[in-house]
């Protein structure tokens, strides 16, 4: 069963009480018998496994080794104002 903390709305004494998940009924305050409000907190994500980091964060193959002649990026721009160039960002730089 969860656990949920509740703060009194008179004395303000927060406290927690173990309920059903289908439980509404109303809780009161154990000191006063007041009424009070269920507080909400973040939960905390952790992620573990050896996945996450690996395949996130995977460093990116360097480019220029492909050794099949052709290249890709502002190293092969020719800049010569060629419809083709028209759209290339290294041509704006």
């Amino acid at each position: 069963m969860p656990k949920y903390d509740y703060k009194c709305e008179a004395c303000e004494t927060v406290f927690e009480v173990t309920r059903p998940f289908g439980d509404t009924s109303p809780e009161s305050c154990p000191q006063c018998g007041g009424a009070t409000k269920r507080l909400f907190a973040p939960v905390g994500i952790v992620f573990k496994g050896s996945g996450f980091h690996n395949t996130d964060y995977k460093p990116r193959p360097k480019e220029g080794g492909s050794g099949d002649g052709s290249s890709s990026g502002a190293s092969s721009c020719a800049g010569n104002g060629s419809a083709a160039c028209s759209s290339c960002p290294a041509a704006e730089a």
